[in-house]
């Protein structure tokens, strides 16, 4: 129980993907402009990494070696399309709005490094929890940087105007892909002050 408590935790403050391994940050800086995409982003992050662990896992013991990366192209490939099928079915509009980047996640790091690194060689439990941690791991950053970029680039909140009320101008900077990566920096710098240990000596 210990295990999986460490396992659900560390992707979260640690072994953040984002902000600690510094994988997948092409689509964390590419989706963040609003709060709504950045948040069916994560949710379908997680949805992929979750069910794509699990997946491998469970056939691990009978895929054979040197195909073991087709076949787990094959496997996350089906469920990204799954999850853009569910997204034309269901949300039409965020999915436009995200276009080629729900595609992307196949190609996506921390998918396959998750893969390759803990399902292959665990328990299908473990390894879709440790497939959702990573995935919320990476959705909370990217939530982060959503937030304080629609907030203060467009002064709106999930497309509500939040401070028109007091007369602020939006700040055309904040919507900027440059200004993804120095927010995301930011992110960074923030938990590396509060984490001492993932400082470098």
């Amino acid at each position: 129980m210990a295990n999986l408590k460490e396992t659900f935790l560390n992707p979260l403050l640690k072994g953040n993907p984002i902000t600690v391994l510094v994988l997948g940050i092409c689509s964390s800086l590419a989706v963040t402009v609003e709060l709504k995409g950045a948040c069916v982003m994560a949710l379908s992050v997680i949805a992929v990494t979750g069910l794509s662990s699990l997946v491998v896992s469970i056939l691990r013991n009978t895929i054979p070696n040197r195909v073991r990366i087709i076949v787990q192209l094959v496997v996350v490939a089906m469920m990204v399309i799954l999850v853009d099928q569910l997204l034309k079915a269901f949300a039409y509009g965020i999915d436009k709005q995200l276009s080629v980047y729900i595609g992307l996640i196949i190609t996506n790091c921390i998918v396959m490094g998750r893969i390759e690194a803990f399902a292959l060689g665990q328990k299908p439990i473990p390894s879709l929890i440790d497939g959702v941690a990573n995935g919320l791991g990476y959705g909370m950053i990217l939530i982060i940087v959503a937030f304080f970029r629609e907030l203060l680039g467009s002064g709106t909140l999930f497309g509500l105007p939040v401070l028109k009320a007091i007369g602020y101008t939006n700040n055309g900077l904040m919507i900027l892909p440059p200004m993804a990566l120095i927010l995301l920096g930011c992110v960074i710098w923030v938990q590396r002050s509060i984490q001492k240990d993932l400082q470098e000596k």
